[in-house]
C-alpha cells in the first residue's frame, strides 16, 4: 500500500531554478519559472524516508480565483517514474532518504500567472509561471539564441522616430526585470474587464498568447478600462507630462500601480508601444517595437485617404490623416486558429485609434496576412493593411466651394523599421509587410484585399514634375534653405505659378503655424528646362512655431496656366537636436560605483533656462531616475553634469539621458556600457 510522505519543510531552490529558467533578473527571492520546463525543489521529511514504489505524493496546481480542471486552471497529478514535459508531472531525482529532490514540470500550454502548488495534505508553495519561448512545445517558441536575447531578455532598445527620409534613433529603457515590474504586469491582466467579468474564463485564456496580446492591446491604453496610459496629441499637457518626457517604461508602470490603476498622463504611439513591449517581454512573449513611416489612418475602411488643400497648398485638417510615423509592436507566436504559414510575428497596436469588437484595441494580426492581403483574418487586418498600403487622393477646395483633383505622388507605408538583433542599427522590415511596388505579387495581394484604387492607378501625367529638395544639415537653431525643383518634361514652353510654404507639424499630422512662405506668379520653363526655387527657413520664425517633434511640413503647389492642372509636392523634414555626449569615468564593474560626465552644447542663438538632465538605465540606476538641475546656459555654451551610479548586473546596458529646458525640450541621448563581473 502506498504511503504518503510526511513533509516537514522545503526549499524552493529559487536561485538555481530562476537562473535555469532565465528569470533571475527578476530577483532570486521567490520562485519564477517558465512553462514546459522542469524545476527542482527539495523536501525534508519529518519522519520516514522516501521509498521508490512505496511512497506516494499527490500534487494540485491551481491558478486564478476559480480554479477548475475544465478551464485548465487546476491540474492534479502524482509522482511518475520520470518527467513528462508535455503535461503537469513530477518525479523524484534523489536516492532514498529523508531528503527528497523533486523535479516538477508544468504543461507547455498551462495558463500563465500566479500559482499555488499543494503537495500532499500540508505543504503549499507559491510560484509565478511565465511563457517559455525556449520550449519547443510552447506557442511562443523561438529557435534562435540571438533573437531570444534581443526580443525577450534585452531590457533596453531603440525606437525609430524622426521622418521617413531621416529616421532618428531614440533610446528606451524597457526595464521588464526591474524590481516589482512583473507584479505590475500581472496586475494589468487582473484589471482587464474580461477578468473582472469572468475571472475563471479569463485565467483560462492566459494559456494563449493570442488572447494575452489582445488583452494587452486594450489595457495599455485606458479608453475602455483601467488601462495604463492616457493618450494626448495636442500641446497642452496640463495634469500630466509631455509624452516626450519618458525615457522608459518602468516609471510609467510603477506610477499606474501606485496610483490605484489611474491612467498615467500622457502617452503617444511610441510610448504605448514601448510599454506593451515591456509587458510582453516580462510575461515571456518575444516582442519587438516597429515604426511605420508615413502611416495612414483610414477611418472608413475604404483603403483610401482623401485629403484636401486650400488654394495656397495648405492642408485642411480632417479625420483621415497620414501620420509622419506610427509605432506598434509585434509578438512572436503560432496561429493555430488560422491556416498554416501564418505563424511568427503578429502585429498588435495599443495606441487607441479605432474600436475592435467594441473596444479600443488592434490585433494581433499575422504580418504575413497583411503582405498577402488576407483581410478576413483575425484581428483587425483592414486597419493595419491600410496603414501600410492606403492610397492617397488629393483635392483642392477653392474659395467658391468647388473642388478639383490635384496630382500628387504621396507615399504610404515606407521604411518600416525595427532595431537590429544585437546592434543599435535600423533593420528595414518593409518586405515583411508588402511586396515590391509594381510587382505581380503586389497586384495579387491588392486583388485579394479588393484594393481597387491601387489597381486602377495609371501612370500620372509626366509633363511637369515637382519635388522638394533639402540639405543634409538641418539643425535646430540654424537658418537654412529648402528648394522646390520644377522640371518641364514637355516639348513646349510652360508658364506656371508656384506657391511654396512651410508650417510646424506634429508627428501625427496636425499642422501648426507658418514657418515661411513665397508665391511666384510667373515661373517660366523652356522645354526640358528646370528651375530650383529656394525658401529660407529662419530660426527667428520657425523657433516659436515648431513642437517638440522638431517637424516642419514643406508643401509646393504648381499651377500650369496653359492646362489648368495643379501638382502638389509635400515633404516633412525633421530638425536635428544637438548631440548629448556621455563619457564613462573608470572601469565599469558589477556592484562598483561608477561616474559619467554628460555634456550638451546649446545650439540656439538664445539662452537656455530651467535646464535639467535626467538619467536612467536597467540595472544601472537602481531602478530609479537620477535628476540633475543646472543654471542658465548661454548660446554656444556647454550644459555639463557629473553623475554617480552603481551597476548591479554584468552585461551590455544603455545609460539613457534626457535634457530638458525652456527652449530645447526633451533631447535624448545614450551610451552603451559594458559592465564586467
Amino acid at each position: 500500500m502506498a504511503q504518503a510522505l510526511d513533509i516537514d519543510r522545503w526549499n524552493l531552490e529559487c536561485e538555481f531554478n530562476n537562473t535555469d529558467h532565465r528569470t533571475d533578473l527578476n530577483g532570486i527571492d521567490r520562485l519564477i519559472v517558465r512553462r514546459g520546463q522542469p524545476f527542482s525543489i527539495s523536501l525534508y521529511l519529518r519522519s520516514g524516508s522516501y521509498q521508490p514504489g512505496v511512497s506516494s505524493l499527490d500534487f494540485v496546481a491551481e491558478t486564478g480565483p476559480q480554479p477548475s480542471e475544465q478551464y485548465g486552471t487546476r491540474a492534479s497529478f502524482g509522482l511518475s517514474a520520470s518527467i513528462d514535459t508535455s503535461c503537469w508531472s513530477a518525479a523524484v531525482t534523489s536516492p532514498p532518504g529523508d531528503m527528497v529532490a523533486l523535479s516538477i514540470c508544468s504543461a507547455p500550454d498551462a495558463p500563465i500567472g500566479r500559482y499555488t502548488l499543494t503537495l500532499g495534505r500540508s505543504a503549499r508553495i507559491e510560484f509565478i509561471l511565465l511563457f517559455n519561448p525556449w520550449c519547443p512545445g510552447d506557442a511562443v517558441y523561438m529557435d534562435n539564441k540571438e533573437n531570444l536575447a534581443e526580443y525577450v531578455l534585452a531590457q533596453d532598445g531603440i525606437i525609430f522616430r524622426g521622418a521617413y527620409k531621416h529616421p532618428i534613433p531614440t533610446p528606451w529603457n524597457f526595464g521588464q526585470f526591474e524590481s516589482g515590474i512583473l507584479d505590475v504586469c500581472l496586475r494589468i491582466l487582473d484589471m482587464n474587464p474580461k477578468y473582472l467579468k469572468n475571472p475563471g474564463k479569463d485565467c483560462s485564456g492566459r494559456r494563449n498568447p493570442i488572447y494575452v496580446s489582445r488583452v494587452l492591446s486594450a489595457m495599455v491604453n485606458c479608453n475602455d478600462d483601467k488601462g495604463v496610459l492616457l493618450g494626448k496629441w495636442t500641446g497642452d499637457y496640463e495634469g500630466g507630462v509631455s509624452p516626450m518626457l519618458w525615457k522608459g517604461s518602468v516609471e510609467i508602470l510603477r506610477n499606474w500601480d501606485t496610483q490605484a490603476c489611474q491612467p498615467v498622463r500622457y502617452g503617444q504611439c511610441w510610448v504605448f508601444a514601448a510599454v506593451a513591449c515591456s509587458v510582453s517581454r516580462a510575461l515571456g512573449i518575444p516582442c519587438r517595437l516597429v515604426t511605420n513611416y508615413l502611416s495612414a489612418h483610414d477611418t472608413n475602411s475604404n483603403l483610401v485617404i482623401e485629403r484636401y488643400v486650400n488654394e495656397n497648398g495648405e492642408l485642411i485638417q480632417s479625420k483621415e490623416m497620414i501620420w509622419n510615423y506610427h509605432c506598434w509592436v509585434e509578438n512572436w507566436m503560432t496561429r493555430p486558429d488560422l491556416k498554416p504559414d501564418f505563424n511568427g510575428w503578429q502585429a498588435y497596436d495599443p495606441t487607441p485609434q479605432e474600436k475592435s469588437e467594441g473596444v479600443y484595441s488592434c490585433g494581433p494580426i499575422p504580418v504575413r496576412a497583411i503582405k498577402e492581403g488576407e483581410l478576413t483574418f483575425k484581428y483587425d487586418a483592414p486597419f493595419v493593411f491600410a496603414e501600410v498600403n492606403a492610397d492617397v487622393i488629393t483635392f483642392m477646395k477653392k474659395k467658391d466651394g468647388s473642388t478639383s483633383k490635384v496630382s500628387s505622388n504621396a507615399l504610404v507605408g515606407q521604411k518600416i523599421s525595427t532595431k537590429s538583433v544585437g546592434s543599435d542599427a535600423r533593420e528595414d522590415i518593409t518586405h515583411l509587410y508588402k511586396y515590391p511596388e509594381g510587382s505581380a505579387e503586389e497586384r495579387e495581394a491588392f486583388k485579394k484585399a479588393d484594393h481597387q484604387n491601387k489597381l486602377l492607378q495609371q501612370q500620372q501625367n509626366q509633363g511637369l514634375h515637382l519635388n522638394i529638395k533639402v540639405t543634409s544639415d538641418m539643425r535646430k537653431g540654424c537658418d537654412f534653405d529648402v528648394f522646390a525643383v520644377v522640371t518641364n518634361n514637355t516639348q513646349s514652353e510652360k508658364k506656371c505659378r508656384l506657391l511654396f510654404g512651410s508650417c510646424a507639424l506634429s508627428y501625427n499630422g496636425f499642422m501648426g503655424g507658418n514657418c515661411g512662405f513665397k508665391d511666384l506668379l510667373n515661373v517660366e520653363l523652356s522645354p526640358g528646362g528646370e528651375r530650383k526655387v529656394p525658401l529660407r527657413l529662419n530660426y527667428s520664425k520657425y523657433g516659436g512655431q515648431i513642437t517638440d517633434d522638431n517637424l516642419i511640413r514643406l508643401a509646393a503647389l504648381l499651377l500650369d496656366y496653359t492646362t489648368g492642372d495643379t501638382t502638389l509636392a509635400v515633404r516633412n523634414v525633421v530638425l536635428d537636436n544637438p548631440e548629448i555626449k556621455v563619457r564613462i569615468l573608470g572601469e565599469p564593474k558589477e556592484n562598483r560605483k561608477l561616474a559619467a560626465e554628460i555634456t550638451l552644447q546649446n545650439p540656439l542663438p538664445e539662452r537656455l533656462e530651467n535646464c535639467c538632465f535626467s538619467i536612467e538605465g536597467a540595472n544601472l540606476t537602481g531602478g530609479g531616475i537620477i535628476t540633475e538641475r543646472l543654471g542658465p546656459v548661454g548660446p554656444g555654451e556647454d550644459a555639463k553634469v557629473k553623475i554617480y551610479f552603481t551597476p548591479t548586473h554584468s552585461g551590455l546596458r544603455k545609460l539613457v539621458v534626457d535634457f530638458d529646458s525652456n527652449k530645447l525640450c526633451h533631447v535624448k541621448g545614450y551610451r552603451n556600457v559594458i559592465i564586467g563581473k
